[in-house]
């Protein structure tokens, strides 16, 4: 883990701004992710057998026993967002989020445990047209440095 120093905040504001502009031009919904969600919900949607539930999470169980997780990734919370809500029945859906994830890896230069992401999920788009909308965003946001 380590400290955002008001500089370092600073970079991190340019670059989500810049996300922010670009994913708003496609049609792309911020939304907001829990920290902590039921670690089931990861070893259902990324997968028992991965390396993230096996090895890399950071999970504990609640005053009720409950196993609760701090989030490794964005995908499964979009995924349990989208589908409580009602929002993947017959229609495109594009979300991004931004914040904080958290991966139990062994320490490295310029890796740590805690770490800031910026994430995008795309329901319901055929084929690999998304593949293309996300390459083409992509372009678009590395030309804006």
């Amino acid at each position: 883990m380590q400290d955002l120093l008001p500089r370092q905040k600073e970079v991190f504001r340019f670059i989500e701004d810049k996300a922010r502009a670009v994913l708003y031009s496609y049609g792309y919904q911020e939304i907001g992710l829990p920290v902590i969600e039921s670690t089931h919900l990861f070893s259902r949607v990324v997968g028992e057998n991965t390396d993230i539930v096996e090895k890399e999470m950071y999970s504990f169980d609640d005053r009720n026993g409950e196993s609760l997780t701090l989030r490794p990734e964005g995908t499964a919370g979009t995924v349990r967002l989208a589908e409580e809500n009602g929002l993947t029945f017959n229609q495109i859906q594009r979300f991004w989020y931004a914040g904080p994830f958290f991966r139990y890896e062994r320490p490295q230069k310029g890796r740590y445990r805690q770490f800031e992401q910026i994430g995008v999920e795309c329901f319901g788009m055929p084929g690999p047209d998304i593949d293309v909308e996300l390459m083409e965003k992509l372009w678009i946001y590395t030309r804006n440095f």
